[in-house]
């Protein structure tokens, strides 16, 4: 009996000629596409440069903040005044003011003093715009050392940080370049296998009550647990092809592979696939129509997006939002997969993690057993 359910469920998936093109396509799309186009990092930042100097230094300085692609030169302001026009246009969003005798103070005091000024009216923004400075100045003022071998150093302050000697260096670990679509990409596979085994096993089973076929399968002598575990399979299976597409793309396309072993990756993926596919069977079974699927879906997909830590980092929530965040399975995913794919980590480590998922699988999955023939 189970041989022949998996055999109607995938002759109906591959006679939908739009279901099987879209397993293929939309796993590459969001790989290949989402990362670039939502792309988090703030470049092309409006900035006003006032050179009070024209000095060899504080050229040098002006063309290596513009040239470091995170900005887009606003022009040269003759005065901070004027640059505050700039900002008002719309034009600017950071003044750099380099002072008059910057070079000369540099040379002869080991020091210089420079102002930057943030419009934050988009705190974001600005408050990045601030940053990015910063470090600029901080790798010119380390160009600056290596030449003379005396310069300390250059701040917004004008007072010196410390004893020239002191030498520090930063060491990212897991995402060297600081590339925001290394962070995205784990997270994206687990929105793809959110969207795929959760709408398509909802919406299969509610298309089959629009045309009164599931009424023939209630007459019939198939135990619900039979039923129901025909309906996961197949798309169980369509879960892991289009997860494999990912791997695929996202390691052609960016250079992207799992430091950690893909055995955990599709340990995860599997316990994910399942819980997820249970809980679009629990829409199913309450939904009439396809119209009510289709925006429970949408409803309860989009909110546990939102509060998984995708786009927001879980601390910067406020503490009701934290809370609400244990109940989404993808919270767990999410985490999972990053920590795997960027840090190496095994199911020891994740073993938490692992285990929330598995409490949501049985959950959902029990529910979807329970509530199906009282709601089909």
């Amino acid at each position: 009996m189970m041989l022949y359910l998996l055999e109607k469920e995938m002759k109906q998936f591959t006679r939908n000629a739009f279901l099987s093109r879209f397993v293929f396509v939309f796993p590459l799309v969001m790989t290949l596409v989402f990362p670039m186009a939502a792309n988090f990092e703030i470049k092309n930042i409006g900035l006003a440069i006032v050179d009070n100097d024209r000095s060899e230094y504080s050229r040098r300085l002006s063309q290596k903040a513009l040239s470091s692609g995170y900005f887009t030169s606003a022009g040269l302001a003759q005065s901070y005044e004027d640059a505050l026009t700039h900002v008002e246009r719309g034009l600017a969003d950071i003044v750099l003011e380099i002072p008059p005798e910057f070079e000369r103070d540099l040379e002869r005091d080991g020091y210089a003093r420079v102002m930057v000024s943030a419009n934050t009216v988009n705190g974001t923004r600005g408050g990045l715009g601030s940053m990015y400075i910063s470090g600029i100045i901080g790798e010119f003022n380390a160009d600056i050392l290596r030449e003379s071998g005396k310069i300390d150093f250059i701040d917004m302050t004008g007072k010196p940080s410390g004893p020239a000697g002191i030498r520090f260096s930063t060491l990212f670990r897991y995402n060297p370049l600081m590339r925001y679509t290394v962070y995205m990409i784990p997270a994206i596979m687990v929105m793809l296998l959110a969207m795929v085994s959760g709408f398509l096993p909802a919406l299969n089973i509610v298309s089959e009550k629009e045309r009164g076929t599931i009424e023939q399968m209630n007459v019939t002598p198939v135990r619900r647990g039979t039923f129901i575990l025909a309906k996961l399979i197949p798309y169980w299976i369509v879960g892991f092809l289009a997860l494999t597409l990912s791997f695929v793309a996202a390691r052609v396309a960016y250079g992207l592979s799992s430091a950690g072993g893909y055995w955990t990756v599709y340990l995860f993926a599997s316990i994910f696939v399942l819980a997820m596919s249970g809980f679009g069977l629990v829409i199913s079974n309450y939904a009439k129509t396809m119209a009510q699927a289709m925006f429970m879906m949408f409803f309860f997909i989009i909110t546990f997006v939102l509060i998984s830590g995708l786009y927001t980092p879980l601390n910067g929530m406020p503490a009701w939002a934290r809370a609400i965040s244990y109940a989404s399975p993808l919270r767990y995913m999410i985490e999972s997969l990053r920590a795997i794919f960027l840090k190496g980590s095994g199911l020891y480590e994740l073993r938490d993690r692992f285990l929330a998922l598995a409490g949501f699988a049985f959950f959902f999955n029990g529910w979807a057993i329970l509530s199906y023939r009282k709601r089909s």
